[in-house]
């Protein structure tokens, strides 16, 4: 699984001119599900993006997580962060899983996300042409990719 995890001052989502999807202060979450992972990439992810200590404090360091600063998240799916790089200009999505398995497994990352981790979670529409409108606030940028483990 790999994320994409930008803080944000405001943030929203839009289908053919529709808002499907809109938050204040939080974390815009890109999320792309890759064709290996489980139920243990799910947890590991929502936990580590819940937990990240990204929002100042009152001295202005880095040290509290969304929750702590009263945010939401806004999780919109990619299949495009499953695109290798290395080599080549044509980008392969071989490593996305199948839509109907990622839309099950986006759903269930947006229900950990408010239910484990008492967020509120606002999203995308999955499989739909988007448009992402983001202000990051930093800019604070992290790259979440549950195969790397260092």
């Amino acid at each position: 699984m790999r994320a994409v995890v930008q803080r944000v001052s405001r943030a929203r989502v839009s289908v053919a001119g529709r808002i499907t999807g809109e938050i204040g202060q939080g974390l815009l979450v890109l999320l792309g599900v890759m064709k290996d992972d489980s139920e243990a990439e799910l947890g590991l992810t929502a936990r580590k993006i819940a937990g990240m200590r990204i929002f100042t404090d009152a001295e202005g360091k880095m040290n509290l997580d969304v929750s702590a600063v009263g945010g939401s998240v806004l999780v919109v799916s990619q299949f495009t962060l499953a695109a290798p790089t290395a080599s080549g200009n044509r980008p392969s999505f071989s490593g996305a899983m199948e839509p109907e398995r990622a839309a099950k497994m986006v759903e269930s990352f947006k229900q950990l996300l408010a239910e484990e981790h008492g967020l509120n979670v606002a999203s995308g529409e999955f499989g739909a042409m988007m448009e992402v409108e983001l202000v990051n606030e930093g800019p604070v940028t992290i790259i979440v990719d549950t195969a790397q483990r260092s």
